[in-house]
This record gives structure tokens, sequence and C-alpha cells, in this order.
């Protein structure tokens, strides 16, 4: 496993202030990617909206839950995947992909992982798969997205780890900054995070004069028209 470079101190809690939409919408700007990618889509939902936005660097793994694993018992006792996270920088986040042919018959992540994670700096769970324990995981602050929620563990186990991981026709590397919120669950490239940092709060001030034009009692199309000529032009 690789990891890759983390952002300032300062770049990293300028992101934290936004919310995905205006993150997205910033990213857009620069055209590093289709904006038909870069975010998770049908897969995996929010499970504590009322939560602030979660940034962290991805640590993926793929799980299985249907069938036994060749060896081991314990379903959270792979020392060599908690090992693996000291590669990633921190905060981290939990990303697996559940390869079952029906994902999430049963949850990898509870109370267990969330408390063992939390010590470990990571601050969340992207999943296609299964969770569970949702008021122990809420109670300690831990980020859920996930494809459903699920009583037992049944087999959950950890196939591998340190590899790309699909989520949702996203593609995540070890060490990609996830950004999710009750909107879903996005990537900020890192090449451009500082970008976005600056850019998102320029969006927004942009959007606020919008708005304001929008409630005021002269309001016309001609106004409307003008203030988006120049906020395209600008």
């Amino acid at each position: 496993m690789t990891s890759k470079k983390s952002l300032s101190a300062d770049v990293f809690d300028k992101l934290r202030e936004f919310d995905t939409c205006t993150a997205s919408n910033t990213i857009e700007r620069f055209t590093v990617r289709l904006r038909n990618e870069g975010f998770v889509h049908g897969t995996a939902r929010c499970l504590f909206p009322h939560f602030p936005p979660m940034l962290g660097y991805a640590v993926p793994a793929r799980i299985r839950s249907s069938s036994a694993p060749m060896t081991g018992h314990c379903y959270y006792d792979r020392m060599d995947w908690w090992e693996s996270f000291s590669r990633i920088p921190a905060p981290r986040v939990m990303v697996l992909q559940d390869v079952d042919h029906q994902p999430g018959i049963g949850a990898f992540v509870g109370e267990i992982h969330a408390e063992i994670g939390a010590a470990l700096h990571c601050i969340g769970c992207v999943t296609n798969g299964a969770v569970r324990d949702l008021p122990a995981l809420e109670k300690i602050g831990f980020h859920l997205f996930a494809g459903s929620v699920a009583v037992s563990h049944a087999y959950s186990h950890i196939v591998d780890f340190g590899e790309p991981v699909e989520i949702g026709g996203l593609q995540i590397q070890p060490g990609d900054l996830i950004h999710g919120d009750r909107h879903g669950v996005h990537t900020i490239p890192l090449e451009i995070a500082h970008k976005v940092a600056t850019g998102a709060a320029d969006l927004m001030a942009e959007e606020a004069r919008l708005i304001e034009l929008c409630r005021r009692p002269d309001f016309s199309l001609q106004k409307l028209a003008a203030r988006l000529s120049h906020t395209a032009q600008g």
C-alpha cells in the first residue's frame, strides 16, 4: 500500500467547512474530471445526516460476509489490516467494498470496529455493504455511509486491502481524500484541494449575491440575466 501526501492543516480545515454540494460545484470549475464522475451514486446512503461533513483519507479494503474466511475466526482480528492504517494520513475513513454477489448479508462495521477505528484516528466508514450498532456509533460521532443495515455480522471478513476499491461507480485509491455529508460522498482531488478551499468560498459568495437578488422586491429577469452574466465572466 502506498500513501498519498496529506494536505496542510490550514487547507484541510478550510475544506471541512463546506458541504459536499459546494465542494462538488467548485471542483467542476477546474475541469479535472467529467461531471458524471468523482462521486458515489446509488449504493451508500448517509445514516447520520445531522452530523457535520466528514473529511478524511481513504483506507480501502474488500470484504465478504456470505461465507466463512479460509483462516481465522474473529471477524475483527486482522492485525495486518489495522497496522496498515499507519500508512495513511489521519484522519482516516474506512472504505469497504462488499464483493459478495448480494452485498450486505452481514455487517462488517459495528461498535467494535468503530471503537478500534476511532482509536486509530478513523472518523467514519463508506461501504456498499451493511453496518450495525447505530446508536453506539452515533454516540461516538462515527460517520456511516452504507448500503444497508443488518442484525448480524454473519461471516464478515476482509478479503484483501491496500488496493483500489469501487463503491457506487467511484474508484477509490488508498489515501484519496473522502468528503461526505447528508448529500452523499465524493472525492476531492488532492492536486487541486488548495484551489477548492478558496474557490468554494468565492462560489458561496456568488451564490449569496444571487439569492439576495432573488429576494429583492425589485427582482426582474433582466437583473437576473445581468447577474448571471457577471457571474459567468467572473
